[in-house]
């Protein structure tokens, strides 16, 4: 495993394990007020990080390219505003964290499907 698709997992991991310890202190609380930041970090931190990871692990050229990096670095960004802008927005502020952090989560998708169609899936992929 190179070690892009290590800083996703372990990113991935991490987020999951906040997740949790969220969810845990919601239940305990009998408070779920913030339930979907809650599930946003989630999916977004955990599950599409993982699947980010798995990509480049079976498709290392794809993990060797600048874009990659630049994936991570706009992958993490996104959840890094999108969460808390979500929580913002639910105790009623400001929601242009929450929707900066989609735009950018967004962006972090698109590039993924540059590397998709520019290397394929897989050790051996072209295109």
């Amino acid at each position: 495993m190179t070690s892009l698709p290590k800083l996703f997992l372990t990113t991935g991991a991490i987020a999951v394990l906040i997740g949790m310890g969220w969810g845990i202190l919601m239940a305990a609380t009998q408070d779920h007020t913030l339930a979907p930041a809650h599930a946003h970090l989630n999916l977004v931190g955990f599950v599409l990080m993982s699947i980010y990871a798995l990509y480049y692990a079976l498709t290392p050229g794809a993990a060797q390219t600048g874009l990659a990096r630049l994936h991570y670095g706009l992958a993490l960004l996104g959840v890094v505003l999108m969460v808390p802008g979500i929580v913002m927005t639910l105790q009623g502020q400001s929601d242009l964290l929450a929707k900066s952090g989609s735009v950018v989560t967004l962006a972090a998708m698109l590039v993924f499907l540059a590397q998709i169609l520019r290397h394929g899936v897989g050790a051996r992929s072209a295109a």
